[in-house]
Order: structure tokens, then C-alpha cells, then sequence
């Protein structure tokens, strides 16, 4: 399998995703490896919601609501989102918590304190919009989506591969045209993000310093390649990292253990709670309770 080394130093080995054990029931398979204070980042869509056609359909389940409430209030728990701050605030709609949106690009602390890196990309941004949207209609099912410090150019309505792959190559020459951006892409998207280096886990990394978190057990479960530098961040520190199989259960990761859908990630956030209640619960901030 295709290994590396971390910026820290530290080997990494990827597996493919459909090798991974089971992630639950939690007790058995993580149990020895969280026993401690914890702390818990969560992607969005295609972790705690299923991946829909419109993302504005991608709606938080009542029940997957109670297990992340339930879970903050006995650990740290934050928000890792590729969506922009507000929205995935809105659409999680529980206060309290520490949300990252744009990748990580726009902060919300718990207390209402927030930070954004990478403001001066926005210009190239808007530049990039337009020249998308003018481009990226000769692509029949193809939408553009508008971030703040990100533009998504989603493909799920696309169904003739060849018209995927010229959305792909459109992305990638409007990204090479304005300076200061990059393409990156994801489950059925494509994406321009500011040409800096900043992702998930480096959002994860400020959380956890800015936190005052830094000696917690860091856990991060996603989904998609965006969240693999989470797994990475999470592993340098000895935590966990489990991903969401979803559709494509071929590629390799650097995750630990696997759910197989966004159901059973509520399962795990309600057995997770159920864990850091028996080692103490503390308040979600760090207090212990």
C-alpha cells in the first residue's frame, strides 16, 4: 500500500478503505485507545448526513441532532465542514460547539470568538465565479455553489463521464488562470480554495491549541479525500480517525476503522458518549463535570 511521512515526521500508512475493521460497537474495537479525555471533530455531509444531489437537502436528522448534543455534553465536540460557517452552523443548529467551515478557513469558537484566514484571496475568488459561471454552463447538470473562501463546482447531476471530465478540466484551468488559488476535489466535486496551506487538519490543529485541548485523545470522523488531512492531523497525535464508507469503499486512507453509513455514525456518537461518561465527563469545554 501507497505510504508517507507526515510533516511532523511520523510514518503514515494508508489501507484501503474496505480493509478497515468496524468501528463498533465503540467499547470493543476503541475502547483501550480512549480512555482519557477526549476531543471530537465531525464532518458534515456524508458523515452525520447522507451525500444528496442538492446539498441544501443534506438536512441533520432529529435523532443524529440528540447524539451530537448528547456527546458535547460530555467532551469537546467540534464541526469540520467544507461548507461555508454559517450554513453548516444553521444546518447543525446546536450552540456550544466549535464550528470550522470553508475547510477550516472560517472559525467559530464556542465562546462566539471567530477568525478567517486567507481574506485576501477573496478578490481572485470572485473573479473565478464569474468566469466559472460562464464556463461551467456548457456542462448540462453541472452547478456552481459559492462559498466564501472556497467555490464548488458540483457534478452528481452530470451523467455523461466525458462531460465530468471536461467539468474537471474547466475547474483546474479557471484555478490556473487567477493567482493565488488552487483546484482541489472531493466526492463528486470540484473545488477552488485559496492557494495556501491550510486544510482540516490544520483547522484541527488550532481547535485543539486554541482549546486549551492539546492533551485530549483527538478523534476526527469523515468521509471524503478533503478529510484525510484530518486523519493525518489526529494521527500525529496518537489519536483516532474513522471514516464513512458511503459509495466508494476502493480508495486508500489513513484512517483507522470504518462505518459504513451516516446511521451508523449516530451510533457511534451515542456510544461514544456513553464511553466518555464512564471515564468523567467534563462540561464540552474542557471543565470536567
Amino acid at each position: 500500500m501507497p505510504s508517507g511521512t507526515s510533516p511532523d515526521g511520523a510514518d503514515e500508512q494508508e489501507r484501503e478503505l474496505h480493509r478497515l475493521p468496524d468501528a463498533l460497537p465503540v467499547a470493543d474495537r476503541l475502547g483501550e485507545r480512549l480512555r482519557g479525555p477526549l476531543a471530537v471533530f465531525l464532518d458534515y455531509d456524508g458523515t452525520l448526513t447522507p451525500i444528496v444531489d442538492d446539498p441544501d437537502d443534506a438536512l441533520l436528522s432529529d435523532e443524529m441532532r440528540a447524539a451530537i448534543t448528547e456527546l458535547a455534553s460530555t467532551t469537546l465536540v467540534a464541526i469540520v465542514s467544507g461548507r461555508d460557517l454559517e450554513d453548516v452552523r444553521e444546518k447543525v443548529g446546536i450552540d456550544g460547539l466549535a464550528y470550522a467551515g470553508s475547510h477550516g478557513f472560517d472559525i467559530r469558537h464556542p465562546d462566539g470568538s471567530s477568525e478567517q484566514l486567507a481574506v485576501d484571496a477573496l478578490q481572485a475568488l470572485d473573479a473565478a465565479e464569474r468566469d466559472l459561471s460562464d464556463r461551467v454552463d456548457e456542462v448540462p447538470g453541472a452547478r456552481v455553489e459559492r462559498k466564501r473562501f472556497a467555490i464548488a463546482v458540483h457534478d452528481r447531476a452530470v451523467d455523461d463521464p466525458g462531460q465530468r471530465e471536461r467539468l474537471a478540466d474547466i475547474v483546474a484551468e479557471v484555478g490556473e488562470a487567477h493567482d493565488g488559488l488552487r483546484s482541489t476535489g472531493g466526492k463528486r466535486i470540484h473545488e477552488l480554495r485559496p492557494d495556501i496551506d491550510w486544510d482540516k487538519g490544520r483547522a484541527i490543529e488550532m481547535l485543539l491549541s486554541e482549546l486549551a485541548a492539546e492533551d485530549r485523545i483527538p478523534i476526527y470522523v469523515g468521509d471524503d479525500l478533503t478529510d484525510e488531512d484530518g486523519f493525518r492531523a489526529v494521527a500525529a497525535r496518537d489519536g483516532v480517525s474513522v471514516v464513512v464508507r458511503g459509495e466508494d469503499d476502493e480508495r486508500p486512507t489513513l484512517a483507522d476503522a470504518a462505518l459504513e453509513t451516516p446511521a451508523d455514525t449516530e451510533r457511534f456518537l451515542t456510544e461514544l458518549a456513553e464511553l466518555s461518561r464512564e471515564h468523567g465527563s467534563d462540561d464540552g469545554d474542557g471543565r470536567r463535570a
